[in-house]
């Protein structure tokens, strides 16, 4: 059975020529199917040109590589310092977008080229990750220590071929990430004699959080913090398409081309298998089918401040979905926040 949104109790329009006129409901199950939406989608959209997509790739390590070596050359003006981490951290991020594609099998129709290149990840979050997530910086700790054993509550490590996570077809390829880590870790162990901690920390170190704020901050955004509270769906109540309609659009401002339009969310969680060079398309082609049911972000500047707004706010207010009903909105846990019940 439905439950009502907190926002949406009884809200009707104005009368329009003497007519009361519902406000849209965004947990009413959506008039058209996931076909209907494919169907609306230009074929091309659909094709991979690997050619083009390692082009992105070399694009992105050319830009890591010219930062390094910018951030060597002028290591001693200190000024030059926290763009390079802003940068970088930003360009880190950008690669694993097309990581993030390998994983989704957008980068190419080649599972060899996927598999060479994929970084496969994982999104949760549950009850007990509250004080992670809340009152420590989490990007900072939570994501490595999630990789490597979970939320609390969860069993299993991203690194271990048999953890309950994987399918058994999968296991060379969670063999080949670990082993592909354990070569990146003694890398950076022999990085740090060669060139010494202190700059190897300056010029991985730091922007690898900045990646991992990145990789939180974009993740949550494209699944909460939208102006009208989104439902969660359970049992006979979700399919895979209302799962995927209540997703985010973000525009990120000059960010967006920086890391590969991930912002048009809607569409990648509901066809995965579209490059992200062709999402932009996707969407706006889309969008006839769709409806209310996508939500157009609001425009950003060059950067996009109005993201943090977004942010703040859901995280003071968005913090746990009741454990009964079928069709749930998130709710303030006032006791947290130190705040009693309004």
């Amino acid at each position: 059975m439905a439950v009502p949104s907190p926002d949406a109790t009884e809200k009707l329009h104005q009368p329009i020529n003497g007519v009361q006129e519902m406000e849209f409901d965004p947990s009413a199950p959506p008039p058209f199917k996931v076909a209907d939406i494919r169907a609306a989608i230009p074929d091309h959209c659909w094709v991979k040109n690997p050619w083009r997509s390692l082009s992105y790739v070399l694009r992105d390590i050319l830009v890591i590589s010219l930062l390094v070596a910018i951030a060597v050359f002028f290591r001693t003006t200190s000024w030059v310092w926290p763009l390079y981490w802003a940068a970088q951290g930003t360009m880190f991020w950008a690669i694993f977008v097309l990581g993030h594609d390998c994983g989704h099998g957008s980068f190419s129709d080649n599972p060899n080229l996927n598999s060479f290149l994929n970084e496969k990840t994982y999104k949760t979050l549950d009850a007990p990750t509250k004080l992670l997530r809340f009152k420590i910086p989490f990007p900072l700790f939570a994501y490595p220590l999630y990789l490597w054993q979970r939320s609390p509550g969860k069993s299993g490590s991203h690194f271990n071929p048999y953890s309950g996570m994987f399918n058994p077809n999968e296991r060379h390829y969670i063999l080949t990430s670990t082993l592909c880590w354990a070569l990146m870790v003694a890398n950076l162990c022999y990085l740090s004699i060669v060139i010494g901690p202190t700059l190897l920390f300056n010029l991985y170190g730091i922007p690898y959080l900045i990646f991992v704020m990145w990789l939180d901050f974009v993740t949550y955004l494209h699944h909460h913090g939208h102006e009208q509270k989104l439902p969660w769906y359970r049992g006979k109540e979700w399919s895979y398409l209302r799962g995927g309609l209540t997703t985010v659009d973000r525009d990120y401002g000059i960010f967006n081309n920086i890391h590969h339009d991930i912002g048009t969310h809607v569409i990648h969680h509901l066809f995965p298998q579209i490059p992200h060079y062709h999402l932009i398309e996707a969407t706006k082609a889309a969008k006839s089918v769709l409806g209310n049911y996508y939500r157009e972000p609001k425009k950003s500047g060059l950067i996009p401040v109005h993201l943090i707004d977004n942010l703040v706010r859901s995280i003071k207010q968005d913090h746990y979905v009741s454990d009964t009903g079928e069709i749930v909105y998130y709710q303030t846990d006032y006791r947290m926040i130190g705040k009693k019940m309004e």
